[in-house]
């Protein structure tokens, strides 16, 4: 693996390299491959009638030669392989009429390119012929990354944008991307499956990132046959990006470096003084002071209470939630989040939730308010509606709550909670025992056998209109 520094992360991708056999394919060239393979990548071309040309040579080019000084053909290709060239463009005339058959066989046995180039061709229309392949395979690389920036941040504004940026990263690489929390554990991924070998050498990798100071920022390696790459996320929670692909492109770890940024402000926890706020009321709700003072902290009321349940997953469903409502007074229990708004905010349907709303509730009611949200909630869930918010208004409101509620207290004594809440159900959806199920999550056997508890204990009749109505009243005011 290699560790590489920020330093290292350009804004556009280097030229990629055109592969030889892009200029064998130019007719006008009229190059022919006397030795080796035409696959290898080409980084530039250089010419030299050194008889050693190694001190000159950096590696991956095209070595033009007419052999002014060749006189040991072997020890020629020695020391251009020891040097790194990637091929050999050997020049017929004015020196030699024909390639030297010690060259090819010497080519032939390191496995390097040779080329022939005829004498109606110069060495620089060759040169300019590759810089051209160069420009142009830059310009389609340049035109790649741009389309996955703009696909990375079109995903970053989805309602799920955490999986949707890694979707997008994985499908632009053609391989899998996986966000690591600091534990080394998978918070999400996406793409096609790799080989256990190769997961394992991208969580290996990416445990070699983190939040240390002074740590490397990225690093690479290859696993299970793939090319592997792990990029260390801002924000300081120590989470990582993982890439897995079969080939590396010049501009993939620019495409990566975009998607790092968007994951980093996507994950980071934002503070400011609305968080300061948060933390002062915390502080004072813990030393004793009243719910309701501390609530006035945090806004004048009334507010609306949501409970929502679904997501895609990822530990970030919350506090995306949270921001696509815009609040940033949430918590998440046991799959349910919950939520706090002030009732001047909208409470809208959101992509792949179920949620509840309360009617807007002052400081002192929060609680009421949190209970009318759950029940909201299971209505929801019920009738698989994205969104139900509690009716507050109606006949009910015109009897005397007091008066309601000791006569609710009265009515019910005999119901234990459970059977309270089934009955509470059950009366909301209509009688409907498979809804009343789904809402509670337990059998529709069981929810007949509470209604009939209740029937007995109450010694009613629910197939009474008149006495569903006052059930269902008195469980509304207790």
């Amino acid at each position: 693996m290699t560790p590489a520094s920020p330093s290292e992360t350009g804004s556009t991708p280097p030229a990629p390299p055109v592969p030889l056999a892009a200029l064998l394919a130019r007719p006008d060239l009229g190059l022919r491959l006397l030795a080796g393979p035409e696959d290898v990548p080409l980084h530039w071309v250089h010419t030299s009638e050194m008889a050693d040309p190694y001190p000159y040579l950096l590696g991956g080019e095209l070595l033009m030669t007419a052999g002014v000084q060749l006189t040991d053909p072997a020890h020629f290709v020695d020391r251009v392989v020891e040097a790194g060239a990637a091929a050999l463009a050997f020049g017929v005339t004015p020196v030699w009429d024909t390639v030297p058959p010690e060259l090819v066989a010497a080519c032939e046995r390191h496995g390097l390119p040779l080329v022939e180039v005829p004498p109606r061709t110069p060495f620089t229309a060759v040169a300019r012929a590759l810089w051209r392949l160069m420009a142009e395979a830059r310009l389609h690389e340049l035109r790649r990354v741009t389309e996955a920036q703009q696909s990375l941040a079109a995903a970053a504004a989805r309602p799920a944008p955490v999986p949707a940026v890694l979707g997008a990263l994985a499908s632009r690489l053609g391989g899998r991307a996986v966000l690591f929390g600091a534990d080394g554990t998978e918070s999400a991924a996406a793409g096609r499956e790799v080989p256990a070998e190769a997961a394992r050498a991208l969580r290996d990798l990416a445990g070699v990132l983190g939040p240390r100071p002074g740590g490397p920022a990225s690093a690479s390696g290859d696993g299970g046959g793939l090319r592997l790459a792990a990029y260390a996320l801002g924000g300081g929670d120590g989470l990582t990006l993982g890439v897995a692909t079969e080939r590396r492109g010049p501009g993939d770890h620019t495409i990566a470096g975009v998607a790092v940024v968007l994951l980093s402000l996507l994950t980071a926890p934002h503070r400011g003084a609305a968080v300061t706020v948060r933390d002062g009321a915390l502080v004072r709700l813990l030393l004793g002071a009243a719910p309701a003072e501390v609530t006035e902290a945090l806004g004048p009321g009334p507010w609306t209470v949501v409970r929502a349940r679904g997501g895609d997953g990822t530990p970030f469903a919350a506090a995306s939630l949270a921001a696509a409502l815009g609040t940033p007074l949430a918590d998440e229990t046991e799959g349910t989040v919950r939520l706090l708004l002030p009732s001047s905010s909208p409470v809208t349907a959101q992509q792949g939730w179920t949620l509840g709303a309360s009617a807007p509730v002052a400081a002192p009611e929060l609680a009421a308010g949190d209970a009318q949200a759950a029940r909201a909630l299971r209505r929801a869930e019920a009738s698989r509606a994205a969104l139900v918010r509690h009716r507050a208004h109606g006949l009910a409101a015109l009897v005397d709550r007091d008066e309601a509620a000791a006569y609710a207290r009265s009515l019910l004594a005999p119901l234990t909670e459970p059977l309270a809440e089934t009955l509470r159900v059950w009366l909301s959806l209509h009688g409907s025992w498979d809804r009343t199920a789904v809402a509670l999550e337990i059998h529709r056997n069981t929810v007949r056998q509470r209604i009939t508890r209740c029937a007995a204990l109450l010694d009613r009749d629910l197939d009474d209109p008149d006495v569903r109505m006052e059930l269902w009243f008195a469980l509304r005011a207790q």
